[in-house]
């Protein structure tokens, strides 16, 4: 246990998911002394891809709290070149981009993107936070938060606790610490669900080397069908409706009868996990306790639809920003109302951006009878109006443009 003096270290942080991981980094590479704790086991294995892309922004922050991380998820991950749109099965926008190259000393921009499964994500942040002497403790389930002027205790379900001049909470969407704190999550949840398939590419790559998009596929029934590359295979999202019956699609079973007619029936062989979800669309009520010593990142703050990848990235971007602000709080007591209120402004208004992002998104991937209508006239019209296509590929993931929510534009 560590016994800090007010406004100085070492931090905790909930949750050794990416954020949590990235927040430890941030701390680290300013110096701070930091102790992760974590729910589950050391050995923990989380199944499925999960959030799979990392954002050339969300690439910079990394390298920037770990020199060369950025660099080495962008090498491990995959940057599909051509992304393609299809409208009841015939294609209404397609566009490949160049490859990237290097630049006068030889070293490669980091690419727009790196898509690579969480668990990967996880690993090499993972091995950073060990070079960084980050302190992991596992099986620590924080169940009490107890925040002052002075500091923060912090209990787990077994009795252990730890004490520290902050807290970063990065403990996921049931964050045990959000909860102690009585920090409500305000927002909806939708109708209808989506399922996930994780399929390792049997074609050796070639099925990896686009995203597809299909509106109202004629082999899935008119669903929507989305297909994305990862390092080692591909993502299947199928858009479920209301009222189709429990089983139908979302187990091992029915994805084996249904995935065939999409992707081709060797990878029915394939198939590596099945995820079933719905859409949550939640901001917290606040990114900080009344003291401003816990500090709210990630899926602990907020719940967004998949589509534009907002969660993880917006989480890294909250992490470093808390990061930030606690550097300032340790280094200038004096500063640190400021510091602290600026970060739960700043990452609360991006967080409300990217809920009304994500609600854009959302109404079109589930339009009602105008919305059809302007899809199937956009569809008819993109052979010649091409701006008719380019916005069939482009509505699904929400606006990407918007107040900006600080100086490094993160969203």
């Amino acid at each position: 246990m560590a016994d800090p003096a007010a406004g100085e270290g070492p931090v905790l942080v909930v949750g050794a998911g990416p954020v949590g991981m990235t927040a430890a980094l941030a701390l680290r590479v300013r110096g701070l002394p930091v102790t992760v704790l974590e729910s589950g086991a050391k050995d923990r294995v989380r199944p499925g891809s999960r959030a799979l892309f990392v954002h050339r922004q969300s690439l910079r922050l990394l390298e920037r709290a770990r020199p060369g991380l950025g660099q080495r998820i962008a090498a491990y991950g995959t940057t599909w070149r051509t992304r393609r749109t299809l409208y009841r099965g015939r294609q209404v926008f397609a566009q490949t981009y160049p490859e990237s190259s290097p630049d006068s000393s030889g070293k490669s921009e980091l690419p727009a993107f790196a898509s690579l499964r969480q668990v990967d994500t996880e690993r090499f942040l993972y091995e950073a936070c060990l070079e960084a002497g980050v302190d992991f403790r596992f099986d620590a389930e924080v169940t009490g938060v107890e925040a002052t002027g002075t500091g923060v205790t912090v209990t787990a379900a077994d009795g252990d606790g730890w004490t520290a001049g902050h807290v970063i909470a990065a403990d996921g969407a049931r964050s045990g610490v959000r909860k102690a704190l009585g920090i409500p999550l305000e927002g909806t949840r939708s109708e209808g669900y989506h399922v996930v398939v994780d399929v390792a590419d049997p074609a050796g790559g070639e099925l990896s080397a686009e995203r597809v998009f299909h509106y109202e596929h004629p082999a899935a029934g008119g669903r929507t069908v989305l297909r994305v590359p990862f390092t080692g295979g591909f993502q299947i999202d199928l858009q479920c409706r209301a009222d189709d019956p429990a089983g139908t699609y979302d187990t091992e079973r029915a994805v084996r009868r249904w995935l065939p007619r999409l992707v081709g029936a060797d990878c029915a062989h394939h198939v590596l996990w099945v995820s079933r979800y719905h859409f949550l669309r939640k901001v917290a009520a606040s990114f900080t306790d009344p003291t401003g010593r816990v500090l709210l990142a990630g899926e602990a703050a907020h719940l967004f639809p998949p589509f534009g990848a907002r969660g993880m990235n917006s989480g890294i971007a909250d992490a470093v920003s808390a990061a930030d602000a606690i550097s300032v709080a340790c280094s200038d007591p004096s500063r640190a109302p400021v510091a602290i209120g600026e970060f739960a402004s700043t990452r609360r208004r991006a967080a409300l951006f990217n809920s009304v992002a994500a609600g854009a998104a959302l109404d079109h991937m589930r339009p009602r009878r105008w919305g059809r209508m302007t899809q199937r006239a956009a569809a008819t019209l993109a052979p010649v109006v091409p701006r008719c296509g380019a916005w069939l590929e482009h509505a699904p993931y929400g606006p990407r443009n918007g107040p900006m929510a600080d100086a490094a534009r993160k969203y």
